[in-house]
Formats: C-alpha cells, sequence, structure tokens
C-alpha cells in the first residue's frame, strides 16, 4: 500500500494545534488602542464567569488568566468547538504607563483593561530664561 505525505501539510496541521485558527484561537483575542491619555486593551472571554478571570501586574507585565469551565459531562454533547479550561495571555507595558492606576471591567464577554499614561511621561511645558536679561523676563514655549 502507498501513503502520500505532504510535510507542508503537517506542519499547518502542527501549526492550527499550537497556535489555533480563525475559528478556535489558542489565546484570547485581543484589540488595543491609545485614547488620549491611556491605553484601552479588551479581550474576547466569551463564556468565561468574571470571578474566574485574575489579573497580575509584575515588572510592567500584565497577565490576564481566566478559566471557562469544562462541559458537563453528564449531558452528551453532539459538537464542543469551543475551547475550554485556563487561557493566559500577558501584556508587555512600556515605562510611560502607570501600572498603580489600572482598572478592569467584564461586561458582555468582554474584559476592558484601562491604563493610564504615567503623569511623567505627558508632554509638558518648559519655561526659557532669557540670559541677556539676567533671567528677568522669561519666555514661554
Amino acid at each position: 500500500m502507498l501513503m502520500r505525505t505532504d510535510p507542508f501539510r503537517d506542519i499547518d496541521r502542527f501549526t492550527q494545534q499550537v497556535l489555533g485558527t480563525m475559528a478556535r484561537p489558542a489565546v484570547m483575542p485581543l484589540d488595543a488602542w491609545r485614547e488620549g491619555d491611556r491605553f484601552v486593551a479588551e479581550f474576547d472571554l466569551p463564556g468565561v464567569d468574571a470571578d474566574s478571570i485574575d489579573l497580575d501586574v509584575e515588572r510592567n507585565v500584565l497577565t490576564v488568566r481566566a478559566e471557562r469551565p469544562e462541559v458537563d459531562r453528564d449531558k452528551e454533547f453532539v459538537s464542543t468547538e469551543r475551547p475550554r479550561g485556563i487561557f493566559t495571555r500577558r501584556l508587555f507595558l512600556g515605562d510611560t504607563l502607570d501600572t498603580d492606576r489600572i482598572e478592569a471591567q467584564y461586561r458582555g464577554g468582554v474584559l476592558r483593561v484601562t491604563i493610564p499614561v504615567a503623569e511623567k511621561a505627558k508632554p509638558r511645558k518648559i519655561s526659557v530664561i532669557d540670559a541677556e536679561t539676567n533671567g528677568q523676563a522669561a519666555i514661554e514655549k
């Protein structure tokens, strides 16, 4: 008996198992953007109980951990395509963000994390002193 093997198909299958696909992602999908003086990140976590969501910050790394419960073994399922178990996602935050004032809300299966920009990183005006008049007139730039 002859068997055909396609190494590229095997690599594709392995990649889908590790990284997931659009229909079945291996990690929680994320959107992130800047909104004025804060950064916002939204994680899709449908079917996750708010009590199972855990947020930690350590050395400018935000870790989001959530758990979707296993299926009820007493039921006879026809299909189980939604990933179950523990999901973890890490965001590497810059030094310009204020990690002491992070806020999080969970509504409609979406976790919204808001991270303000640190005061020291915000743009500010610097006054220039006119050296020819011995500092008597300050020039605002």
